[in-house]
């Protein structure tokens, strides 16, 4: 009986392990609606359906980079990939694994279904600015707030602000509106405060949005919790003259009333005294 070479019987067991690995794939669903959602860089992968009998495995493939598994063997429809996208402005794909064994090896050729492209740079969804405090003094409304924070850490261990990253591309628009009014006003920076001129004699309401003015989508960040002040105002303020009139009128009279009564308490006074004076009849 002929023998086939040793090297020729490795080619086919190799073989024959693929194939039986491709067949224990066979049929398995592959993931549908594929979807990533990234606010402030922190970026998640979503896909359907709930597998039952079989597992995920997540694949990231950059232009430049060398494919990151994430989520190895997973039943969850979500896969937190933040770390696999550290190179910002890098364009990755990523790959929902269909495997059917809890093991992995070299001759496993799972199905597959792919993502659309995500660049974290151009797509990720700037969060909300976190307001630290407000004034409004006379005519000036003066706001301070703080950029949102990225899941990535400088050397120091501190975090990474959106700020840090986008630099230049970032800037911060005001929307301020006189309190119960619909007509909004808008202010731009680059810098962590607003100093906006106002009416002083209104309380203002506003709220803060991170803008990427250079992108085509997603350009417009997540708004702030919308803050309102409060003015000092007095009721000549709120109410004008009419109410001044009526307070003088008020005041006028009581002035009227306390020297009608003092005129009366003194001419009593004068009688009684006069009458005390008198002598008294003999009987």
């Amino acid at each position: 009986m002929l023998r086939a070479p040793a090297g020729e019987r490795a080619v086919l067991l190799s073989a024959l392990l693929c194939s039986l690995a491709a067949a224990g794939n066979a049929g398995l669903p592959t993931a549908v609606n594929i979807t990533w959602s990234s606010i402030n860089f922190k970026t998640i992968l979503k896909w359907q359906p709930k597998p039952s009998g079989y597992f995920y495995t997540v694949e990231i493939h950059g232009e430049t980079s060398d494919t990151k598994k994430k989520c190895i063997m997973t039943t969850e429809t979500e896969c937190d990939v933040t770390d696999a996208l550290r190179n910002v402005r890098e364009t990755y794909t990523a790959h929902v694994l269909s495997v059917k064994s809890l093991v992995e090896d070299n001759f496993e050729e799972p199905l597959f279904a792919s993502s659309e492209k995500f660049t974290p740079y151009n797509q990720t969804i700037i969060g909300k600015p976190e307001i630290q405090h407000h004034t409004q003094k006379d005519s000036k409304l003066n706001v301070v707030f703080r950029d949102p924070l990225t899941p990535y850490m400088f050397p120091n261990g501190s975090f990474r602000s959106v700020r840090d990253i986008f630099k230049h591309d970032l800037e911060y628009k005001l929307y301020y509106w006189k309190d119960q009014s619909s007509g909004k006003k808008d202010a731009t920076t680059r810098s962590h405060t607003f100093d906006i001129s106002v009416d002083n004699k209104n309380n203002y309401c506003f709220y803060i949005q991170g803008i990427i003015p250079s992108r085509r989508e997603n350009r417009n960040g997540q708004e702030s919790l919308v803050l309102c002040t409060t003015v000092g105002r007095t009721i000549l303020d709120e109410y004008g003259a009419e109410v001044f009139i009526i307070i003088a009128v008020v005041a006028i009279a009581v002035i009227v009333l306390a020297v009608v009564l003092a005129v009366i308490l003194c001419k009593r006074k004068k009688a009684k005294t006069a009458r005390e004076k008198e002598p008294l009849n003999r009987v």
